[in-house]
């Protein structure tokens, strides 16, 4: 019970769902958003491993006067940073699928197909 004697409003299955829904449609939606975004960009890693990293790395080192030593230690740095980042975006990936797949599993047939033309109307949404 909460405050008042009204039963709490966390024991409700429906409010919970509702709460999961809008957070995996928030989840959905910034993905396809920044999708959206990087597809309109060129692709940072892409670009990283056809010759973007020289070509940040000369500029690091014009502009900044850079030493041998700190221009090696730059690379490093961006080397580790470009893995680190491929690394959370696969895992991302992998949560928002998780999340999905489990609401699907919950859902009848019916609810099922509503779910997929829910989230198929939200990332045509976000595309435009």
């Amino acid at each position: 019970m909460g405050p008042g004697g009204c039963p709490s409003p966390w024991k409700s299955p429906r409010v919970v769902l509702t709460l999961v829904l809008v957070f995996l449609t928030g989840s959905a939606a910034g993905a396809l958003g920044f999708r959206y975004v990087k597809g309109t960009q060129p692709a940072q890693a892409a670009s990283w491993k056809e010759g973007g990293r020289e070509i940040t790395l000369q500029m690091l080192r014009k502009e900044l006067s850079l030493s041998d030593h700190q221009a090696a230690e730059v690379e490093t740095v961006l080397d580790d940073f470009m893995m680190y980042y491929q690394t959370l975006q696969a895992q991302m990936d992998e949560v928002r699928a998780n999340g999905k797949d489990r609401i699907m599993r919950l859902l009848d047939e019916g609810q099922k197909e509503k779910f997929s033309h829910m989230m198929s109307e939200l990332q045509a949404r976000q595309v435009r």
